[in-house]
């Protein structure tokens, strides 16, 4: 997993929950890398979940929320790092309909070595897109705050529906009604 998603967890439990929440989660934690992460490294997924399971520990809030939470926060992170992108999409739905073609492959060119979860557009109408997410690692709560911070970001509401596919969370359908914008 690419260091970026490592420096920006610690970034949001330092201001959301401290500097001594991060020092703990860390000490907590077997990690190969002892909780040191540069934005360009790459790490073992393993870690993200082994602090995430520590901070909902120390804090008593599901991983699934933590990890919606970060979504939130990493979806900041990005309109501010790639602000540019935002602006070659008119709607929210333009937007998820190029993560596969365009967002990806440009992270890739980045990051050669980023494995990704796939985004497939199931259905699509004037109100509603269902979005398949398959990712070796499950983080579908992630996933699931960009989506909505990305209706958000373009001031469309949005409602989302989660249907497991797996019991894992490796595989799910997002089904997204909007008022069509």
């Amino acid at each position: 997993m690419k260091g970026v998603v490592f420096t920006e967890f610690l970034e949001m439990v330092e201001s959301k929950y401290g500097l001594g929440t991060v020092d703990q989660i860390i000490e907590e934690s077997t990690l190969k890398s002892k909780g040191i992460y540069t934005s360009i490294g790459t790490y073992d997924s393993n870690e993200i979940f082994q602090l995430m399971d520590k901070l909902s520990q120390r804090t008593s809030i599901p991983s699934e929320e933590l990890f919606y939470e970060f979504g939130t926060h990493f979806f900041n992170y990005i309109v501010k790092t790639y602000r540019y992108i935002f602006k070659l999409y008119k709607t929210p739905v333009d937007m998820l309909q190029s993560v596969e073609d365009h967002i990806h492959v440009q992270i890739k060119k980045i990051y050669s070595d980023a494995k990704l979860p796939v985004l497939t557009v199931i259905e699509k109408n004037s109100n509603l897109i269902e979005i398949k997410y398959t990712s070796g690692r499950g983080l579908y709560k992630f996933a699931e705050a960009l989506i909505y911070m990305t209706f958000d970001h373009f001031d469309q509401k949005c409602k989302i529906t989660t249907k497991m596919l797996s019991q894992d969370g490796k595989i799910v359908s997002f089904l997204i009604e909007y008022d069509g914008k």
